[in-house]
């Protein structure tokens, strides 16, 4: 079992920010987020926290 990680996710259009869980698998963090309210999907800042 894969551990635990905290992820930070700000939107850099909105500003709107997301913390999430999520679980590191084979290199990639998957939280299953997609796109931020305003509909932006690649503009955004990812910042990992071990739990």
């Amino acid at each position: 079992m894969e551990p635990r990680v905290k992820v930070t996710i700000r939107c850099n259009v909105c500003g709107e920010k997301f913390v999430l869980r999520g679980r590191r698998d084979k290199g990639m963090i998957d939280t299953g987020f997609k796109q931020c309210i305003c509909n932006n999907t690649n503009d955004l800042d990812i910042e990992e926290h071990s739990i």
